[in-house]
């Protein structure tokens, strides 16, 4: 297989649904280990809160692993510790999380973004990380930022039990949230493209494990067409979880590509989207990633290349103890795939 584009190329023109030359290896979730960091004298919570170190971590994605794009959101907390939530700051083999026994909001009229919502640490240091990620990779690869979508900040700042009641007892009144809550996404997003950052991901956690598929189309099918409209680079939605159900409604947000879940069988999934958005995935994390063996790996990602999947990534953030030959073995099976005999695999 000769490959005749940049990876930057290659992955946007699967975003863009251009043809590629290859499919891509896009990471845009963390596929950050504690080895990579120790490699790279880049260990959590410091490369959660210091650009430099970020961005260095960051670069491992594309120039040690050998996937296509850079990722660099470490966490899911920026945002909402922009906005006030306490943090649970861990040590490098444990991300930083949302202490989520204590909202800090608890009606419509609590949501609030500070004025200096950008130049909180936590939020510049993404920004920051941009900046450098685009200055020394952004020719060769593609830069993903992530901005966080607004029912994953309801979850983090109303607490998730309190969201998912509201979300039962009072719809309109969770949608009214929902649209205050977007502007968090929009603000963080932009500026991360302002920086440089090429596509963004776009988490918001609406999973079969908490809500059921009319969820998506009752309160975020429109807001994620309006999100796509305003953030001006390709949108990668990931929903953990099993998304079959909700899947015909993600592939009319008019997002350039849904990051799923290994919870959803490749071939199934492709047949639903019907071309409508991309698929990126699905490389299981707990039972192949972080447990299994290269072969187990070759297998995943073979089963995808097989039904189609339009760029090849694990499902989520890799367990930062995985083991680094099981995550190198997810680009040496794409580039595999082109040349081997699949009868045997």
């Amino acid at each position: 297989m000769i490959e005749t584009m940049t990876s930057r190329e290659r992955v946007l023109n699967a975003l863009n649904g251009r043809p590629v030359d290859r499919t891509p290896l896009c990471n845009p979730t963390s596929v950050f280990t504690v080895d990579m960091m120790d490699l790279m004298n880049s260990p959590f919570p410091d490369a959660c809160r210091d650009a430099d170190l970020n961005a260095r971590l960051a670069a491992t994605g594309y120039l040690e692993l050998g996937f296509d794009s850079t990722y660099h959101h470490a966490t899911i907390i920026q945002e909402s510790s922009a906005l006030g939530c306490e943090i649970q700051w861990e040590q490098k083999d444990n991300w930083p999380t949302v202490r989520m026994g204590n909202p800090i909001w608890k009606s419509l009229k609590d949501i609030r973004i500070p004025n200096n919502f950008l130049e909180h640490p936590d939020v510049k240091c993404i920004i920051d990380s941009t900046l450098i990620l685009k200055r020394d990779l952004g020719k060769e690869c593609a830069v993903i930022g992530k901005t966080m979508g607004p029912w994953t900040l309801g979850y983090h700042t109303f607490g998730v039990e309190n969201w998912l009641l509201m979300s039962i007892d009072d719809p309109d009144l969770t949608l009214r949230c929902l649209h205050k809550l977007k502007e968090v996404s929009v603000l963080h997003g932009n500026a991360q493209i302002d920086a440089g950052a090429d596509a963004l991901t776009f988490p918001d956690h609406a999973t079969g494990d908490l809500v059921g598929g009319e969820y998506y189309r009752k309160f975020l099918l429109e807001i994620h067409q309006e999100m796509a409209d305003r953030l001006k680079v390709p949108l990668i939605l990931h929903i953990c979880g099993r998304t079959i159900d909700r899947l015909g409604y993600i592939a009319q947000n008019d997002m350039a590509a849904f990051h799923f879940d290994s919870k959803n069988d490749p071939a199934e999934a492709m047949q639903i989207v019907d071309g409508r958005i991309a698929l990126v995935g699905n490389i299981n994390n707990p039972n192949t990633i972080f447990a299994g063996t290269p072969a187990d790996v070759r297998r995943e990602v073979f089963a995808c290349m097989d039904a189609g999947v339009n760029m090849i990534a694990p499902e989520c953030a890799v367990p930062l103890s995985a083991k680094l030959d099981n995550v190198l073995e997810i680009p040496r099976a794409v580039h595999d795939w082109y040349t081997e005999d699949r009868s045997t695999v």
